[in-house]
């Protein structure tokens, strides 16, 4: 297995009627036209778990059973087996920008690339928290405080911080506006916020690229030790691989234990920790990916889509099967195990349900979109 990224594509691919066809109908992308409606089917369409504080840590580009007992992974492992997991959790896509756009704004917008330049001009959750005078934070590690547009840090052979991790800085209506600008900063300010009177109810943490477990950084930068072993896997648990995990684990523990011993975690609160996307693994008719499973309103892309491949034969284009773990807050740990197909616009329905939010996107399709309230139980 090969974990290395693609280079980026600039093209963007639109699903196209006559490929949808082809696919079987249970896994079509159903239209924003039928989102309204609530499947009698869901389990959790009503009664939504109520929260006080969200917070959402983004790992990178490692399958379920690459990361869940690990044993480079011993941290992540113990929270799986002591709190909430979801055994069928995917990524909505690849490869990994649209997958943070869809998670903050229900859609990947017909995008299947991590072109930087990419911009987005949709509603998102910052515009919904805002108008229920909910306050939030995007907390980017390695992210330079005085460039927050900035691509890449320290530089683009480099990439410790990638703009394509930092959901934010890509819609026009945030990135535009410096007070909301305010509100996206260094992870180390992380601390401060969450022990203050004005704890953000929604967090979204996104770690560097050497503790998201994404790699790729071959020169050691300074202040960031986690750089000293930070290359691409070619193979699960070889040692760039295993590195990365450590590297994942050792962060996971840091920024747990920091939200569970702050002022913001309450019995009303919850952590979220996934990883964007599966396994790469230069398997070419899939654009390089290991797996394009997928469920809940993956997109359906056409044969030959230029942003993947000559050879990809259209389909469903979903990110496979990656770790999902619910933190409930208090202090009564309580194992769930829930086995619903999931992704990410089942992770922004349970945050604007647990907000009180509207849905936005196909997170507001009841039919394929289950909520995952159920990983929320005490």
């Amino acid at each position: 297995m090969h974990l290395r990224r693609p280079s980026s594509r600039l093209a963007t691919t639109a699903v196209t009627a006559a490929a949808a066809a082809t696919v079987t109908a249970a896994l079509i992308s159903a239209p924003f036209a039928l989102a309204n409606g609530r499947g009698d089917d869901s389990p959790h369409d009503s009664g939504s778990t109520r929260l006080d504080h969200v917070f959402v840590i983004m790992l990178e580009n490692h399958s379920k059973e690459g990361v869940i007992g690990d044993v480079n992974a011993p941290y992540i492992t113990s929270l799986a087996d002591t709190y909430s997991v979801a055994t069928h959790y995917y990524g909505v896509t690849h490869p990994s920008l649209p997958n943070y756009v869809a998670t903050l704004s229900g859609s990947n917008w017909d995008v299947n690339n991590d072109d930087p330049n990419n911009r987005f001009d949709h509603t998102n959750l910052v515009d919904s928290l805002e108008n229920a005078h909910l306050t939030w934070g995007a907390y980017m590690e390695a992210m330079p405080a005085n460039d927050k547009l900035t691509d890449y840090w320290p530089s683009e052979s480099t990439k410790l911080y990638a703009s394509k991790h930092n959901p934010f800085v890509l819609f026009d209506d945030i990135r535009n506006d410096p007070q909301r600008m305010a509100n996206v900063k260094p992870y180390t300010d992380l601390a401060g916020d969450l022990n203050s009177r004005y704890a953000p109810n929604f967090v979204f943490i996104s770690p560097d690229q050497c503790n998201d477990m994404h790699g790729g950084v071959y020169t050691p930068v300074v202040g960031y030790p986690e750089t000293q072993h930070c290359g691409y896997g070619s193979a699960n648990d070889d040692p760039n691989d295993a590195a990365l995990k450590q590297n994942a684990d050792a962060f996971v523990k840091q920024a747990v234990t920091t939200i569970m011993s702050s002022r913001s975690w309450t019995r009303h609160s919850a952590i979220f920790i996934v990883a964007d996307e599966g396994d790469y693994n230069s398997t070419a008719s899939n654009g390089g990916w290991a797996t394009t499973e997928g469920c809940c309103d993956s997109p359906v892309v056409p044969a030959g889509a230029p942003d993947i491949n000559a050879a990809w034969p259209g389909g469903v284009y979903g990110g496979g099967l990656v770790p999902a773990i619910v933190i409930p807050g208090g202090n009564h740990p309580h194992h769930v195990v829930v086995d619903t197909p999931f992704n990410h616009y089942s992770l922004l329905r349970t945050v604007e349900d647990a907000f009180g939010l509207p849905e936005i996107g196909y997170s507001s399709d009841h039919v394929q979109v289950r909520t995952m309230d159920a990983l929320l139980a005490h």
